[in-house]
């Protein structure tokens, strides 16, 4: 079980840039193809942003071809949580950081095999961390 990360509003808003703040306290969105990731395919390890836990490797990462990063898989059950999303007149399934709540982004059910998911990401929900060599 992730161990989970609590901090007030105000700590969250001195840690995090505004746009930063915005997409991962406020679940926002960022603008397809603007992100910082989006078309990096360099090997490393995925984090969260708001507390550095572990979410993604680079592996699983593919070109879905919708404007934000995309994994067929999280690097383990424990470290995103989903819910139910029916915002703005859709129905989708949020991903947030199971350590501390950020949100991330969304995952669908139209990825590659063999997984067959497509988990969405904000690039500024995440930080990358190159595999060292």
């Amino acid at each position: 079980m992730t161990k989970k990360i609590e901090k007030s509003d105000e700590e969250w808003r001195a840690l995090l840039t505004p746009e930063q703040y915005r997409i991962a306290r406020q679940k926002g969105t960022e603008r397809p193809f603007s992100g910082a990731y989006e078309q990096v395919w360099s090997p490393g390890t995925y984090h969260c942003v708001a507390c550095d836990q572990k979410l993604f490797e680079s592996g699983a990462k593919f070109d879905a071809g919708c404007g934000w990063p995309s994994f067929s898989q999280a690097l383990s059950e424990e470290v995103v949580e989903q819910t139910a999303d029916n915002s703005l007149g859709m129905r989708r399934t949020e991903v947030t950081c199971a350590a501390c709540g950020a949100h991330l982004g969304h995952v669908f059910d139209d990825g590659p095999q063999p997984t067959g998911l497509r988990y969405c990401i904000n690039s500024v929900s995440l930080k990358l961390k190159p595999e060292k060599i």
